[in-house]
């Protein structure tokens, strides 16, 4: 919200010698985020003056068209003599007022103006365009032509306010009250402790029976309507230069008089207004739902297919505006211009000012991507009660600058709502801040905020209607806060038990992190959204547990709406993009929530703010919240190890996805077990179940793998990607706590190889286990270094695994003896359990 100097001024009686840094310090401090002070007109030097163009000469045999003029300004030159000038613009006649900046001015920017020839002419000065002014996009884009009243030889500088300075507020998404002039004075006027004289109150006719008509059809969409009339408005009118430059100022283009007028007064009061051709509007004005593929152009030419949530004005033909965000064509205000080409100027007009509701609003000015000044408003809260003050302030200022006549009759229709209350204990603010303010001090903050108080140890506060955002004890307590000031708050550093620190899940989730970027993975942590369309992708089932998820009531995107339950769908977008950007070897992690509902829906209560929360407390506000489990998912792409003088490299492959879950499980001091799988996005014969055991039974944590083709197809991801994730705090349960030191012995190691001939459908990790088992507490480690599968050698059906044992003793060297017979051992039971023989 860019908010003028000079127009808040006239609300609240600023000493003069405030500036716009004085002002922007002291709404800082009440909480409001003024984030620049613009100094308009700061390096701009006159004589700058009003000029009547007295004769034009066509210069001939240039590029471009160039006109000789002379212009009178009157004594400004100090000789009464016309003015010579050289300019290449086109819009203005002889006779026309315009804006002259004489030799020796400076303009914004630090242009210095001096006499100088040009195309064969001395110009002595320039004739202004609104850009060469600082003033902003008035839509013209040429030379200013002065409505012909204007005093020759006036001063141009204070004519057009040309010199101001101007907030720069980014108001959050709660003060809706300060995206208006009125709303910034009465906090302007709270901080420096002035009496404001507010804008909406002025005296309005109450309604009668001979308004234009108005039928609602949804109150709980618009709860409040206000329609008034204005009729012979002139078809010469235009904006006075004031209205235009407090336009050009706050951030709006100047269009036509109707139309200024009513975006004047919703920057002056807040309340978004709509002005209608009443000679286009046929019958009732009524406000319902659309219908289901009812179209409607708006304002800016583009058809709009409506949908059955969205709110919509109409007449008796059907829609004539998207209700709240932005008018419809076929009501479009005609200004002059259209007089002067042939057509026919707007009259008369009906003014529109309603109440709407705030998710609706938000809702259809986000599912049509069309976001105004007047949806602004109304998403984050219109007063109510300023919706007849800002159609009579209109129509008085319609009547006052076009000539127009306002009709007697007042259409007013409001649904039956009660002032909100609340309960609030005097000393709440202190118990929330740490700080006694008394009660005195809390009842003259909140009613100067606005509020009724009444009571003495419990207060009862009624909230203006122009602070929707006040709905709770604490958000009374804020107030008195901010207003005492945020920096008069003590520090207090907090008091932690000895002994505290990171909890066990906190420590396990650096580690893996850790050990993750250690395996050459980067971290790539995304938004926890998602769309339902992905688990289709995915190809996950339709009965998949992934596919119940939790949905945002107002999510970010609507193309988004629920929390994620696994974190492949972020992290493939990742390699998806990163891929398309030219990174193709790609090995990428990320450790993170995801979300799953609970059976039961509970409302989370309130916190205490005056001691700690209990367990109790916390215990029914984690019942509230969805189960939320840690996971750890890496994907992979391209090459693993890159190719060089070293050797060939190679690509990324499903064991490595396998290895990342082993390295998780390692950190977590958990056993994990792959076995073959098939689930969802991998391909079936490339995928690896992972399993632990917890509390004696065995829990399926994850899968890893190459992903299947349909999957990067429909995502659009490289051939060959692989993928693994881990549901991270299963695998802790499933732990040992921090991962042990290896037990490092002096006595040397004894190494024995031993080939296997097995089924070729036994798994290497079946193997493997039963190797480890029947070797015992000598074994030290165990690897598989050769897979061998001849069929003429060993026989249709069956491969050859080849095992290097390591033996080692804690207390003593080991002799041939002891190792050849743990060798034999572990051959025999893998022989029992699985079929396995040595090979000859």
């Amino acid at each position: 919200m860019r908010v003028p100097l000079s127009w808040l001024r006239e609300y609240v009686d600023l000493p003069a010698t405030e500036t716009g840094r004085d002002v922007q310090a002291k709404l800082i401090s009440a909480g409001l985020e003024v984030e620049t002070v613009e100094h308009l007109g700061a390096d701009l030097k006159g004589p700058l003056v009003v000029g009547q163009v007295l004769t034009i000469e066509e210069l001939e045999g240039f590029k471009k068209p160039i006109r000789f003029c002379t212009v009178d300004v009157g004594q400004a030159n100090g000789t009464g003599e016309p003015q010579e000038i050289v300019c290449g613009a086109r819009n203005f006649a002889v006779g026309d007022k315009v804006v002259v900046v004489l030799p020796g001015a400076t303009l914004p920017g630090g242009f210095s103006i001096s006499a100088r020839k040009t195309y064969g002419k001395t110009s002595h000065g320039m004739i202004c365009s609104g850009d060469e002014l600082g003033m902003g996009d008035d839509g013209s884009h040429g030379i200013i032509v002065l409505p012909p009243e204007t005093e020759v030889g006036k001063d141009a500088i204070e004519l057009l306010e040309l010199v101001d300075e101007v907030l720069d507020i980014a108001v959050t998404a709660n003060r809706g009250d300060c995206l208006s002039i009125r709303g910034v004075a009465r906090e302007t006027a709270i901080a420096y402790g002035l009496p404001l004289r507010d804008p909406a109150l002025i005296d309005v006719p109450g309604p009668n029976a001979y308004g234009y008509p108005v039928k609602i059809a949804d109150p709980t969409g618009c709860d409040r309507f206000t329609a008034r009339t204005v009729t012979g408005l002139s078809a010469e009118a235009r904006s006075p230069i004031w209205l235009q430059r407090r336009l050009q100022k706050v951030g709006m283009r100047p269009i036509s008089l109707a139309v200024d007028v009513t975006n004047y007064v919703m920057m002056e009061l807040g309340q978004p207004l709509h002005a209608y051709d009443r000679a286009l509007v046929q019958g009732t004005i009524g406000v319902r739902r659309a219908a289901e593929g009812e179209k409607i152009v708006t304002l800016d030419g583009v058809e709009r297919k409506l949908h059955s949530e969205d709110l919509v004005i109409t007449d008796d033909r059907g829609p004539i505006g998207l209700a709240g965000v932005m008018g419809g064509a076929n009501t479009e205000i005609a200004d002059h211009g259209a007089a002067e080409n042939g057509g026919n100027a707007t009259s008369d007009v009906v003014v529109e000012a309603a109440h709407f509701d705030q998710v609706s609003i938000a809702r259809t000015a986000r599912r049509h991507k069309l976001s105004s000044e007047a949806s602004r408003r109304f998403e984050r809260g219109v007063d109510p009660q300023a919706a007849a003050a800002a159609a009579q302030r209109t129509v008085d200022l319609l009547v006052l600058l076009a000539g127009g006549t306002a009709e007697s009759g007042v259409t007013e229709i409001s649904a039956p709502t009660a002032p909100h209350t609340i309960s609030v204990p005097a000393d709440h603010p202190d118990r929330v801040a740490g700080v006694t303010y008394g009660r005195e001090t809390v009842v003259r903050r909140l009613q100067e905020v606005g509020c009724d108080v009444y009571g003495q140890d419990e207060l009862i506060v009624t909230v203006p209607s122009w602070r929707p955002d006040l709905t709770d004890p604490n958000d009374l307590a804020e107030e008195v806060i901010r207003l005492e000031g945020y920096e008069n708050l003590p520090a207090t550093l907090p008091r932690p038990s000895a002994g505290r620190g990171l909890t066990a899940r906190q420590r396990l989730h650096r580690r893996v992190g850790r050990a993750l970027a250690g395996a050459g993975y980067v971290e790539a942590p995304n938004y926890p959204f998602v769309s339902e369309q992905v688990f289709d992708q995915l190809g996950l089932a339709a009965d998949d547990p992934a596919r119940r998820v939790v949905r945002l009531v107002n999510p970010l995107s609507d193309e988004e709406p629920a929390l994620r339950t696994s974190l492949l769908p972020g992290l493939l977008g990742a390699l998806r993009r990163n891929d398309g950007r030219g990174s193709h070897d790609l090995a990428l992690f990320e450790t993170g929530l995801v979300f799953h509902p609970r059976d039961e829906r509970r409302v989370a209560a309130n916190l205490p703010v005056d001691r700690r929360p209990d367990a109790d407390d916390l215990a029914a506000l984690d019942a509230a919240l969805p189960d939320q489990p840690r996971h750890v998912a890496v994907v992979l792409a391209g090459a693993y190890e890159q190719a060089g003088w070293w050797g060939k490299g190679r690509p990324a492959d499903w064991a490595d996805a396998v290895e990342a879950a082993r390295l998780v499980a390692r950190e977590a001091g958990a056993d994990l077990a792959p076995r073959k799988g098939q689930y969802g996005p991998w391909h079936p014969g490339r995928c690896a179940e992972l399993t632990v055991t917890v509390d004696g039974a065995e829990r399926v944590v994850g899968h890893a793998g190459e992903l299947h083709p349909r999957v990067l197809k429909a995502l659009g991801l490289p051939a060959r990607a692989c993928a693994m994730e881990l549901d991270l705090d299963t695998v802790a349960r499933a732990g040992h706590g921090m991962p042990q030191a290896p037990r490092i012995s002096t006595f040397p190691v004894a190494t024995q190889d031993v080939a296997l001939v097995v089924d070729e459908f036994v798994p290497a990790a079946e193997v493997e286990a039963a190797l480890r088992d029947g070797a015992g507490e000598l074994l030290e480690s165990i690897r598989l270094f050769d897979v061998y599968d001849n069929a003429d050698q060993l026989g249709e059906g069956r491969k050859s695994l080849a095992y290097a044992l390591r033996f080692r003793a804690g207390d003593r060297t080991l002799t041939v003896d002891e190792a050849s017979a743990a060798r034999d051992a572990a051959v025999a039971l893998a022989g029992e359990r699985v079929g396995a023989v040595l090979r000859s």
